[in-house]
């Protein structure tokens, strides 16, 4: 049996975060540990308590505190430490854009500085906005600086209509999970 790695599942406010409930059933019974790190507009979609309720780890929300008096623990770094790889699906255009500008204005965000193991990103946004040229900028910036992606899939989109920009299967996203570490 392999030893258990260690998973920060980070989530953001796409329509497709119903399929990040099933990728933490997936891994977890695919032996990951897995703490979820959601952001403030991803709470509005789902409660952290039902990625709580799937999990053996911890879900930390937006409202966190940095700093704190009763924790030795400066909560990124320590998150950063302890994952083997950081996943962050749904990914959407917000975060991809925060990520190649550097921008650390949230748990999630200072994670992505402070780490040194492989991210892994799985874009969800509507096909204009994946197909719009900064977007495009952004991902290609972020695979120079050895990000990885997985999708998106061609498929119905919440807008109703069709294209590229779609939540890849979870399958294929744990399959990609294994490859990368």
């Amino acid at each position: 049996m392999r030893k258990k790695k260690n998973i920060i599942l980070g989530v953001t406010a796409s329509i497709a975060i119903y399929k990040a409930c099933e990728l933490v059933r997936k891994l977890c019974s695919d032996n990951f540990c897995i703490n979820v790190v959601m952001t403030k507009n991803a709470e509005a979609l789902v409660s952290p308590r039902v990625f709580a309720s799937l999990i053996d780890g911890r879900v930390y929300c937006q409202g966190y505190n940095n700093v704190s008096l009763y924790e030795r623990d400066i909560k990124h770094v320590a998150l950063a430490e302890w994952a083997d790889l950081v996943l962050i699906a749904p990914a959407t255009a917000n975060i991809i854009g925060k990520i190649a500008s550097g921008i650390a204005d949230d748990l999630l965000t200072t994670i992505i500085l402070a780490v040194r193991t492989p991210i892994l990103l799985a874009p969800s946004m509507n096909v204009n906005m994946y197909k719009n040229k900064i977007v495009q900028a952004n991902i290609q910036k972020l695979k120079r600086l050895g990000f990885k992606f997985i999708g998106p899939a061609e498929g119905r989109l919440a807008s109703g209509k069709g294209g590229l920009g779609r939540l890849v299967e979870v399958g294929m996203i744990v399959k990609a999970v294994r490859e990368c570490i």
